[in-house]
């Protein structure tokens, strides 16, 4: 073993400038971008086309179809749910006292200001869903900010179908038809038409 390589390293001589390469560049202290808002313009735009889709939604029913015997309709049809007709609560329901967990149901969140349906949900516990944890609650509380900043009035409410399927599969099955006749913007199946704005 050669005695002067015995810890050392070897000395590698530096390119002229090496140090230099960005000696040009004027550095500038980091700063945190801030958050990007819609603007009033903007969110009114998107929420008249959401308005829009789901005006012609309501006005254009399906064809029912002819049976040749009287067969009862199903009431877990999709077709037949208009949630801007049901009646509304207010969301903080789930703060009253209830003798149980609650029942299967389908619910609405829905801006009766505007008159749109902004998220479909299913839940077999309708007193207990949205006392834990619950991503809507975050898109609620971004939305009604927004629009208290630019003082566009809202009216966020919750309604309920308690006409649904007990069997869970069942009632998911519904819900997801109702996201995609309804396209509610704040379910995630939508987020690539309408775009993720309060999330």
């Amino acid at each position: 073993m050669d005695n002067q390589l015995v810890g050392t390293l070897p000395v590698i001589p530096l390119e002229p400038n090496q140090l230099n390469l960005f000696s040009d560049l004027t550095l500038t202290p980091a700063r945190r971008v801030d958050t990007l808002v819609m603007s009033a313009d903007a969110l009114l735009r998107w929420k008249s086309q959401i308005f829009d889709y789901q005006q012609r939604v309501r006005e254009n029913k399906p064809p029912e179809q002819v049976t040749l015997f009287d067969i009862a309709p199903n009431h877990y049809d999709p077709d037949r749910i208009d949630p801007l007709q049901l009646q509304v609560r207010s969301l903080s329901f789930w703060r009253m006292p209830a003798d149980s967990p609650g029942d299967a149901c389908i619910y609405f969140i829905i801006d009766s200001a505007a008159s749109l349906v902004l998220y479909v949900g299913e839940t077999c516990r309708s007193n207990k869903r949205w006392k834990g944890i619950h991503a809507c609650k975050d898109y609620i509380a971004s939305y009604q900010d927004l629009h208290y900043r630019y003082g566009i009035q809202t009216a966020v409410n919750i309604a309920f179908w308690w006409d649904t399927p007990v069997d869970r599969r069942a009632r998911q099955e519904l819900e997801l038809s109702l996201i995609l006749k309804w396209r509610s913007p704040f379910n995630k199946e939508m987020w690539e038409r309408w775009g993720q704005p309060f999330g």
